[in-house]
């Protein structure tokens, strides 16, 4: 149940005339060398939705998440995330959004607590002591606020790291495998958080290779194959003619060209 960490904002104070688009990208290409990671992606996430990236392992997910949070620029294309340019200006796309890396990796000198903390004050958050409480509580690991974060262990760290990206309740997230160390219960609570943070107003960009994931909490997906992407389209599309994500998607790769 999404209890105990609501996000302050309501959908309603972003209400436009028109649905924004938090992220939109022009033919968005990477290339390392001779290899491709990402080959020319357009695709757009609007304002509310939970949008899921969805590939194999070595796909081009993280890397269209490096490139969208500014942290690599691209080979060509470009990108708006919130209306700004990741490649012209990625401290200020950082600052604006929330960010959970593929590897977790929060500072081994700090404890959890001090590592919020920091957070915090680099963002000049208010009420310091009551954000940090809240994700504690929800997040089930106040027991662990005073150990060194080298000594936490995988799970307990990628609870630290999903606190940490929405301390300053963001209006757009970007998450990379948001669940893949976490216990069934505690994947439970994320899901529901990220149901209650998007019917709030919030936005989910969020790339994952499980698809009984997907198909359970995003309203749309796209998926992406060598660099490429195959298809992008609601959920719904798919449940209303009584597909599951998993047979979809595994004959969309299977039968990709490129494959």
């Amino acid at each position: 149940m999404y209890t105990g960490c609501r996000c302050s904002f309501k959908k309603n104070r972003w209400m436009v005339t028109h649905m924004q688009q938090m992220i939109e990208a022009t033919e968005l290409t990477k290339n390392y060398g001779t290899v491709t990671a990402v080959n020319r992606i357009s695709l757009s996430v609007a304002e509310g939705e939970l949008f899921g990236l969805l590939g194999p392992n070595g796909s081009g997910k993280t890397t269209m998440i490096r490139m969208l949070t500014g942290q690599i620029p691209p080979t060509a294309g470009s990108a708006r995330v919130m209306g700004i340019d990741p490649a012209k200006d990625p401290v200020e796309v950082r600052r604006s959004i929330g960010i959970i890396p593929e590897q977790e990796t929060p500072p081994s000198f700090l404890t959890a607590e001090e590592y919020l903390h920091f957070v915090a004050k680099i963002r000049n958050l208010d009420a310091i002591d009551e954000r940090c409480g809240r994700w504690f509580d929800l997040l089930e690991f106040g027991d662990k606020r005073d150990v060194l974060c080298k000594d936490l262990s995988r799970g307990t760290r990628q609870k630290l790291m999903f606190a940490q990206a929405f301390l300053h309740e963001p209006r757009l997230a970007l998450i990379d495998e948001p669940l893949i160390n976490l216990d069934p219960i505690m994947q439970r609570t994320v899901k529901d958080f990220l149901r209650g943070y998007v019917r709030d107003g919030g936005t989910v960009f969020l790339s994952t290779h499980i698809l009984e994931i997907a198909e359970e909490i995003c309203d749309r997906i796209g998926v992406i194959h060598n660099g490429r992407l195959l298809h992008s389209g609601p959920v719904e599309d798919l449940t209303a003619t009584g597909r599951h994500l998993e047979s979809f998607f595994l004959d969309l790769v299977r039968g990709d060209t490129g494959a």
